[in-house]
Order: C-alpha cells, then structure tokens, then sequence
C-alpha cells in the first residue's frame, strides 16, 4: 500500500476535502487545525498524503516555522521527500502533534541529519460538557474575596507581567531566551482576540486563564497560571472551572494539553472533568 501513496501539495481545490480530514481529526490536532485556518497562503504549505485516485489518508500542515503532522493512524507513510528542501529553506522552529504521529517525523527527521534540541511530552485532554459538579471542586479554604472576571484594559502591566511569568514557567524551551518585548505583543494579541478571564484578591492580579486557539468545532485553552504566592488555594480550579463553564456554554467542546510533569494542574483539569485522550509532543529545534 506504501507504494500506491504519495505526499503532494495542497491545491486550491482540495480545500474542501482537506478540511473535513482536519474537522475529522479536530480533537487531536487543534493546533493543527489552527495553524492551518491562519496560514499564510503564500508563506505556508500543507502537504497531503494520496493515492493515484486522489484520496486524502493524512497531511502535514507547515506555518508559523512549525511542522504539524496528522497522519491519522497511518504507521508506513512513503518518505517525507519534502523535509529536506524545506529545512534548507526555511526556518524551523517546533514539530508538534499527536505523539505517535511526532514520533514518525522524528525519525524521517533524524535520517536527514535533523535532531530535536528538546522534547517535551504532554497529556492532551478534552471536556465537551459542563464541568461536573464544578461547585464541589471548589475548596473550602479558597481566599475569601476572590473575584474570577473578564480584564479590562487598564489590567494590562498586570496582565503582561502574568503572561511573562507563564510563558517563562511553562512556554519557552530551555535552550531558548525569553523575549520581553514579544511576550508584551502577545499578551495584547491574547487580549484583544481570545476569550479570557483573570482572578484577582486583594486588589491584585493573581491567576489568569484564556483561548489560544478557535476551531471548527472546539476551542483551545491555554495561558492558565496562577501566581506562585497564591498557589495551593484553590485559585486555579475555581478559575479553570468557571471559564470552561463559560465556553461549554457557547456550543463547542474545549481542548487543552499539560505537561506530564505538571502533576498539580492535571490534577485539577481531571477534578473537573477533563478525560485523557492520549500523549501530544513538542519538539523544539
């Protein structure tokens, strides 16, 4: 069957039947699907695996200098003759998806000469309902006073220095500098286009909660921090909870991944009522 398919460029017709691929796969892959509703249609490429009948099996999408495969169970997919002229093209900044589908570029990756500097391993967790029981997850000793709210513009230096803390936390490979001015661009991005809600106590900003990414059918959570000072209270469950009640509410079902060592937040996201759907990757080069 390895023979029979071939990997080819997304053309302008295809368009239709590459998106029901993607919305098919959408709860594994919303990044992908992000990355492709937001390319560059000059700049990005989506490559397609087909047969001689012209049938779709899986796709890799490439914008934004990342590599996105959804290679729907597929395990014997035909050489990735792409890989080497567009890695001596373009820069490339992260491969992620699905783990096992990470773990096949990998190795077409490798065999070219190309090696992840990090690689970090995820669980990809999903709700599609009202978080169960939400009052229940609620701790008891939660600070009195706490008010979970959407920001307004004059939170915006207490939203960029949350938004630093996190992507310093959790976002920025080890091997990598965190960019100040970047991470400012992205917190107004983050505020002006995504769905967010902040927790503050005492005056303060202290945890923040937001999208980072809406679909076709599903939105994508990410951004959750909660100032270190703070943590352990119950802050981040009643955040959490209270803005996954809020999207559940708009009709789609709601994505997200933690890393694996994160124990704590996973912990929460389970207490509300996020299932396992399986391991996602970032490799960072």
């Amino acid at each position: 069957m390895t023979e029979l398919l071939r990997w080819r460029k997304m053309k302008k017709q295809q368009i239709a039947e590459t998106e029901l691929l993607l919305q098919s796969q959408e709860r594994w892959c919303m990044n992908a699907c992000n990355r492709y509703i937001n390319r560059n249609k000059k700049e990005d490429n989506v490559w397609l695996l087909r047969n001689k009948a012209g049938n779709f099996f899986a796709l890799v999408v490439h914008a934004k200098q990342s590599l996105l495969p959804v290679l729907c169970g597929q395990e014997n997919i035909p050489p990735l003759h792409f890989l080497r002229g567009l890695f001596g093209t373009v820069p490339i900044h992260s491969l992620q998806g699905k783990k096992e589908d990470v773990l096949i570029m990998e190795g077409a990756l490798e065999k070219i000469g190309l090696y992840a500097a990090e690689k970090i391993d995820f669980d990809l967790m999903c709700i599609d309902n009202p978080p169960a029981g939400f009052s229940s997850v609620r701790p008891v000793g939660a600070p009195p006073g706490l008010i979970i709210r959407k920001p307004q513009s004059n939170d915006m230096n207490a939203l960029a220095a949350l938004q630093a803390a996190y992507e310093q936390e959790e976002v920025v490979p080890s091997a990598s500098e965190f960019n100040a001015a970047v991470s400012r661009l992205n917190t107004e991005r983050i505020f002006s286009k995504e769905q967010m809600l902040v927790a503050e106590l005492g005056g303060r900003l202290i945890g923040k909660i937001n999208t980072n990414a809406a679909v076709f059918f599903r939105y994508q959570v990410g951004g959750v921090y909660v100032h270190p000072d703070y943590r352990g209270r119950g802050i981040g469950g009643r955040m959490a909870g209270e803005f996954i009640t809020s999207l559940v509410a708009q009709g789609k079902g709601i994505s997200l991944f933690v890393k694996k060592s994160n124990l704590c937040a996973r912990r929460v996201y389970q207490r509300i009522g996020f299932e396992i759907l399986g391991d996602y990757r970032i490799d960072y080069f």
